[in-house]
């Protein structure tokens, strides 16, 4: 709990608790991502300056803020919670590496994929059905912009897994594990890494 507290004082932003007021079946709670998984990720050579990266469920803005900070990519979040979507531009206001990053108060399976990003950051938003629908703009969107595209997957679930098996397109590339950061023995402690296929 320690480093969650220093790094939003560092980044100078409010990210940390969870927040069920506004779940239900297709959108689900705010919890943010831990600092020490966003190390890991940015530790892993996948993000660079270079890539422009939509958080998809972005809350407080916490994995937009990081990642623009400590990898430099540009990042969008996409909030569909519009006390959550204030939030994020309250932390803008005050962040160090807000420069780089813009939100989106919208719903997810209805965002537009701008033609320049090149990546996607997913922590269990929503329901299955909504992240059908946010693939298939993304195939859409690759279609008519033909680019390099990553697809990242935080504590990921069985449903979200096997929907990504159905397509062809989408290539696993490798978990990065978690397991040993944490106390309790979670097997789901890690960040799955896809490549879309043109």
């Amino acid at each position: 709990m320690k480093l969650e507290v220093e790094l939003d004082k560092f980044l100078k932003i409010k990210t940390n608790g969870r927040d069920d007021s506004s779940s239900n079946y297709s959108n689900y709670p705010y919890e943010p991502t831990p600092y020490i998984v966003l190390q890991g990720l940015c530790n892993s050579g996948y993000i660079s300056k270079k890539d422009k990266i939509i958080d998809f469920g972005s809350g407080k803005g916490r994995v937009d803020f990081y990642l623009s900070f400590a990898a430099k990519a540009k990042m969008i979040g996409v909030e569909i919670n519009e006390r959550l979507y204030n939030s994020s531009l309250e932390n803008k206001k005050k962040c160090i590496s807000s420069q780089r990053v813009e939100f989106v108060n919208c719903d997810a399976s209805k965002y537009i994929l701008p033609s320049d990003t090149t990546g996607a950051y997913f922590f269990n938003p929503f329901s299955p059905k909504i992240l059908k629908k946010i693939l298939n703009n993304i195939m859409s969107s690759l279609e008519e912009n033909p680019r390099e595209f990553k697809l990242f997957f935080y504590y990921p679930s069985q449903e979200y897994l096997n929907l990504l098996e159905e397509y062809e397109n989408i290539e696993y590339i490798e978990n990065i594990s978690f397991q040993d950061a944490f106390d309790v023995n979670d097997q789901r402690e890690y960040i799955v890494v896809y490549h879309v296929n043109k």
